[in-house]
């Protein structure tokens, strides 16, 4: 476990490692003052790499990255993947390849797994969540007029559940902010554990 001490309180810089729109939004829902500065790193898995740690190793990456190049800012991380019968399913290359994804996940349950990550000066600390999706049975002209729509292209899974996506998911067990990108009770317990101040706004400094 890492751990953070400040011997005063104030509001520290905050900087989100994703241009994700979605997990702008949840931090901002819930008063987290923030910058953005995407992370630019390779997602690539690992041969034979376990969904939850190539996703917890991405979200690291990309925290521990943006805040080498920011001394002293608080940096939030983030990877969601999709894994269906032990196949991982990152954002699409193509209409073809979402299509693809589309056709796997079709009247069956599958595993979102959100990592998301603090650092700060060389600390890093992650947490992982994990959540059962069934989507219902799809037909090819539903997953033609989907990918049309052109939300699929920037999603891990080739769905968004925040937006269209809604509409073919049957019912999910969990942590519904964790498949929108983000776990936002396992951000707060991290920056709580991290010597953060939440108190439902702009996080502290806490001694």
């Amino acid at each position: 476990m890492v751990v953070w001490y400040f011997t005063h309180m104030n509001t520290p810089r905050v900087i989100l490692a994703s241009q994700s729109p979605r997990r702008r939004e949840l931090l901002s829902l819930i008063g987290i003052e923030h910058t953005v500065e995407p992370a630019d790193i390779d997602e690539t898995p690992f041969e034979r790499e376990l969904a939850t740690v190539h996703s917890e190793r991405l979200a690291r990456g990309k925290a521990a990255l943006v805040a080498n190049r920011n001394p002293g800012a608080l940096v939030i991380g983030a990877d969601t993947v999709v894994v269906v019968n032990n196949i991982i399913l990152g954002k699409p290359g193509d209409e073809n390849d979402a299509r693809d994804m589309l056709r796997r996940l079709s009247g069956r349950t599958h595993t979102v797994y959100s990592a998301v990550a603090i650092a700060r000066d060389g600390m890093v600390d992650s947490e992982v969540e994990g959540v059962s999706v069934t989507f219902r049975d799809l037909n090819q002209s539903e997953i033609d007029a989907y990918v049309a729509t052109g939300e699929p292209a920037d999603k891990a899974g080739a769905y968004g559940i925040q937006g269209y996506g809604s509409t073919l998911v049957d019912r999910i067990e969990g942590d519904f902010f964790a498949v929108m990108g983000l776990p936002l009770r396992r951000l707060v317990a991290l920056c709580e554990r991290g010597g953060y101040r939440y108190r439902f706004g702009p996080l502290q400094f806490s001694a």
